[in-house]
Formats: structure tokens, sequence, C-alpha cells
């Protein structure tokens, strides 16, 4: 019983229930025994699917639900602001509280193993990896995935041995975890509301590796390359103690042979799309090798591993053009991105971004300039605010006029420019965090 922390805890009261993460613990918990329910702002796939596992998932802020009052533990998100009915009603009531960062540390300390994926870029895939590697060997491990993989959504579970989970580096949630093998695969400029300056950022990411009983970081990574001394993996660096080489692309999917200490052990074939995937699969391939994992075993479970959905994901076609969506919301993640989809477009590359959150936006002003600045057919649609008010100098509109692209503030826009332009053999790529993939499914339907 991993709640052994939480004695007496029958009934949990999520706040912000529809989050990808949150709604991964509601599950676990769940299947611990719990009657779980929980609210959120909006209704969505997410929280449809919580009722299969019995949960409860009500609309909106009511300080006067049954399921709050009696519940033995409230969770809530960094999204929650102090001004929430139902926090405020909870602390009114003496509520045993607890941040999902925090809930995570708990249940990841309950397990005798435990692998933590962080970084700026790739960590739901990687840990989508690290899950399905533990599948093909056969151990007993519980997955929470920050993301929903294709085959196991964003929560697995066959037992208690092992427990995968992503280390958030948001408002450093990261160091709230003591995992017994530590993943970096990358350190970028993001969340910097969060950290003093760039040495701080650094700072953290080592420190949460120090946490580790074994970190394995990415040593192609510039920023990486200035933390302590820890076991590596990389395709560049010849040093690595776990390397790719001799890469092969076949439609943008990789093989690639792997090196532990300098010497070739085996050769993998992904079928996920993306030079990055091999990064990835790298670190996977590392971190399970030092629970002593026998290298076909791991092998098996990377090449059984097809996607996680927004990566890259395929959703469809209208008149003959390929729609795919992509979490890209990063400069870099863009870059990335952009290289894969010019590398399998067969006609024309049509581009729709989503900026998510003015901040980001606005401190990452010139990066986002130059990720974009290149693309023909662009088209800018409006700001995914997440928790931000307006912000003019980190909004799309400005973003798109300084690019000199399209923008749309509605998806009516959005759906003449696609009708009068798309042609079979082209391909459109909607990119962002935000709710651009609820818009580019409902615009396939529509058209």
């Amino acid at each position: 019983m991993i709640l052994k922390n939480f004695s007496g805890i029958k009934r949990v009261y999520f706040i912000g229930i529809g989050g990808i993460s949150m709604s991964a613990l509601a599950k676990l918990l769940s299947t611990q025994g719990c009657v779980v329910s929980g609210s959120d702002a909006l209704r969505g796939e997410t929280t449809e699917n919580l009722a299969f596992y019995g949960i409860r998932v009500y609309l909106g802020e009511d300080g006067e639900r049954e399921d709050l009052k009696r519940a033995d533990l409230v969770v809530y998100t960094d999204a929650i602001r102090d001004t929430h009915v139902e926090l405020r009603v909870a602390k009114r009531l003496n509520k045993r509280l607890i941040a999902r960062a925090d809930l995570l540390a708990m249940i990841a300390e309950a397990f005798p193993r435990s692998v933590a994926v962080a970084g700026s870029h790739g960590k739901t895939t990687c840990t989508s990896m690290c899950a399905h590697i533990l599948k093909s060997v056969g151990v007993p491990f519980t997955a929470h995935i920050g993301g929903e993989d294709a085959l196991f959504g964003n929560f697995y579970t066959s037992g208690e041995e092992y427990f995968i989970t992503e280390a958030c580096e948001y408002k450093r949630n990261m160091l709230k975890l003591r995992p017994s093998v530590a993943i970096l695969l990358n350190i970028d400029l993001d969340h910097m509301e969060c950290y003093k300056n760039e040495k701080h950022l650094i700072e953290c990411f080592g420190r949460y590796c120090d946490s580790a009983n074994t970190a394995f970081v990415c040593s192609d990574d510039s920023r990486c390359q200035k933390l302590g001394a820890y076991s590596t993996f990389g395709i560049k660096d010849i040093l690595a103690d776990y390397r790719a080489t001799e890469l092969r692309s076949n439609g943008e999917c990789y093989a690639f042979t792997v090196e532990e200490y300098g010497k070739a052990i085996c050769r993998i074939r992904l079928n996920a799309i993306g030079r990055c995937n091999v990064y990835n699969a790298l670190a996977s391939f590392s971190a399970m090798r030092s629970f002593g994992f026998h290298e076909k075993e791991i092998k098996r479970g990377l090449e059984s591993f097809q996607a996680v959905k927004r990566r890259f994901e395929k959703i469809g076609t209208y008149h003959g053009a390929e729609f795919i969506c992509d979490y890209a919301h990063h400069p870099k993640e863009i870059v990335s991105t952009l290289k894969t989809a010019t590398g399998i477009s067969k006609g024309t590359l049509y581009v729709v971004f989503q900026p998510h959150t003015y901040s980001r936006t606005k401190l990452l002003w010139k990066e986002f300039i130059d990720s974009l600045q290149g693309v023909k057919n662009l088209m800018i649609y409006k700001t995914y605010p997440a928790r931000e008010q307006y912000d003019e100098e980190g909004s799309a509109s400005r973003l798109a006029d300084r690019l000199g692209s399209l923008y749309s503030e509605n998806m009516y826009v959005l759906k003449t420019w696609i009708k009068k332009t798309v042609k079979d053999g082209d391909t459109v790529l909607f990119l962002g965090a935000g709710d651009i993939y609820y818009v580019a499914q409902y615009l396939l339907r529509e058209l």
C-alpha cells in the first residue's frame, strides 16, 4: 500500500483534477482503494476518461460540495489561486491539504525503486519509453506520465516495485523528488519566472541530480556540461558512457547502435519520428541498464514504443493534406519539429503556431523570431494564456506583426485559410501546448 504515509485517508478531493498529471495521480489513488473525486474549470477528454476509474468530476468552483466537505485529503495544483472557492473552504474546514508536487514526491518515496525524468524538452516521451521497457522486462511497475502514451495513457500500474515519473522544473518541483535514478535530458531557458537567472536554473538541476542514487545526464547539452560529474549519454560526445552511433533515418524514424562504455552492444530501430527521440531512447536505455536489465529486453521495449499524443501525432487528412499536431511550445522544440516536418512533407508545409503564455513569449522573444522567421506559410493563433493575464508585449498578435505572418483570433479565420490553400500532398502542422490540439481536431471534423 503506497499510502502508508497517509494513515486514515479514504476520501480524496482534487482541485484541478483535469490536468494530465493530476488526473494520473487521481487514477493512482483510486487503484489504492480511495474514493476519489474533484473539480475542474472545463470538461474534456481527460476528465471524461476519469469516469472509467469511477472518479466523479464536477465542473467549476463550489464550496458546498459534499465530496469536498467529506474529504480526508485535498490536493491542489500550482495553477490554483488562493482565491479559489474550494481551496478557501478546505482551509476553513482545516482539511489536510497537499500540493500536487508534494503528493507525487510522497508516492514516489513509497516505491523501492524510482526513476525521474527531468529536462526542458522530451520528459513525457522518455518517461513513456521507460514504461515500455519495464513492460517488456515484465517487472511490476507504476507509470505516472505527463502526456498520453499510445498504449498506457497517462497512468499504468502492474505493481509497486518500480515507479516512473516526470520531474517538472516549474517552481523547482523536481527538487522535491528523491529518485533512485535521475535522468536529465537537457537544460533550456524556460519557466525563468521561477529562477533568479540562468546560473540558478543550472544549479537547481544539479541539486536534482545530486538527490538521486544515480544520475544520467546528456553530455551533448551545453548547459548540462556545466554540471558536476555524472554518468552520461550522448551522440556527439565520444566519451559518453552511453553513446548512439551509426545513425540512419528512414522517414525520420531513426536506427542507431548503442555503445556502452565504448563497446557496441545492440542496434535499435525506433518507430517514433524525430532525431530527438534518439536522445530520449538513449537516456531510457542507460537508466534501465543501471537496474541490470539485459540489452535485448531494453531494445524490445524501445522498439515497441510508438508515440505520445501531441508529439508529432498524425490526426487525419483533409483533401489529401496530412494534419499533424505537436506539443512544441519552446523555440528549440519548434526548430526540431519543423526540421522533422520538412523531412517528411511531400508538398507544401503549412504551420499554425499557438504561443503558450505571454511570459514565455516575452522572455524568449528573439528566440521565437529566429525559430519561426523562415517559415513561409505561417499562421499565428491567439495565445493560450494558462494562468496569466493579457500582456501586449508577449502577445501572439505582436509576434505575428514582427514575423509578418498571418494572425487568427478564431477558428473561422483558420478554417477559411486552410480551406483555400491546402491541397493533396501538403502538410498542416499545428504547434503549441495549449488548446490548439483541440482546435485542430475540431477543424478536421468541420472541414
